[in-house]
């Protein structure tokens, strides 16, 4: 999705003049920008903590400011600025955090971003935004541009299966009816899992919902999949995150407050490294059970309860 925000940041320059930060990253992606934004476009270093402290002060003076890393190097090292400099005072910096999930592959547990949106979720005012397709970002960037608070926006891997249509972007949306159980998928997973469902009939395929912004949105569509969760009284959550402060709790603690009596309710997330072994952002989903066909198999055994 890189080359696509890039795509899309140049557009928003054109038309909203704003100011980006990056941690000594971006080659062979973001120079385009680079090239637009002159001045504009600063190269931080390695040096993320000053990094998101200067982005912090622009945005005190009224700058539209992003600031890019390696999503770890992006939220936890400057953790304690993010909380103090940013948060505490309610500037609305977009953190884009590049290779969620384990995006990085063999690159190891350094480069893996695992409780990203769970820890920032913890902090004053963020929202956290995890597009699953290349053609969500045009909208989110877009809609980040004009938010006015702190945001963190996940970037990964476009799985969407060639030719395949999905709805136009929505914090919340649903990507197909079934009348198995209800399937809540949470970025770029979801791909994948569009490609195994497309061989399949609609009585043999869960309900699959997917949400792109975080915390959990409230709207109309909101109610319609918890309407869709009382009915048929089976939940599978999947995100390439750790249980803790993911959305796997955050939908039990709604499942709860809404008083419904599940049948079967799976939550699906990020084991860390099983084998203790590092491998393709696939080995690890699979030794997870979040790759396409461990998801699909756990929903098959829902259904036959």
């Amino acid at each position: 999705m890189r080359n696509e925000a890039c795509r899309c940041w140049q557009d928003l320059f054109t038309k909203d003049p704003f100011v980006f930060l990056t941690g000594d990253l971006g080659f062979g992606a973001l120079e385009p920008l680079r090239e637009i934004m002159g001045s504009r476009f600063i190269n931080a270093g390695v040096a993320e903590q000053n990094m998101i402290s200067v982005a912090a002060g622009m945005a005190s003076q009224g700058m539209n400011t992003w600031v890019y890393s390696i999503a770890p190097f992006c939220y936890a090292r400057p953790f304690e600025q993010i909380r103090n400099d940013i948060c505490l005072h309610g500037f609305p910096v977009k953190i884009v955090g590049n290779g969620g999930g384990y995006g990085y592959g063999a690159m190891g547990a350094s480069h893996h971003a695992l409780e990203d949106y769970g820890v920032l979720l913890t902090l004053s005012g963020m929202r956290a935004y995890i597009p699953a397709f290349a053609s969500d970002l045009s909208p989110v960037i877009k809609k980040l541009a004009g938010v006015n608070h702190p945001a963190y926006l996940r970037l990964g891997r476009c799985e969407k299966p060639a030719g395949a249509a999905v709805p136009a972007y929505a914090p919340l949306r649903k990507l197909r009816d079934g009348d198995g159980p209800v399937l809540l998928v949470i970025g770029p997973p979801a791909g994948g899992i569009l490609h195994l469902l497309n061989n399949r009939p609609v009585e043999d395929s869960p309900e699959f919902w997917l949400v792109s912004e975080l915390p959990f949105p409230t709207d109309q569509t909101a109610g319609e999949l918890m309407e869709a969760v009382q009915k048929k009284r089976r939940l599978c959550v999947v995100e390439e995150h750790v249980a803790q402060g993911g959305l796997g709790q955050i939908m039990a603690g709604l499942v709860a407050m809404h008083g419904l009596a599940l049948k079967s309710f799976r939550h699906l997330h990020a084991r860390g490294y099983p084998s203790g072994n590092y491998g393709s952002q696939l080995f690890h989903r699979r030794e997870s059970g979040i790759d396409p066909e461990s998801i699909l198999q756990t929903i098959d055994g829902m259904n036959e309860r």
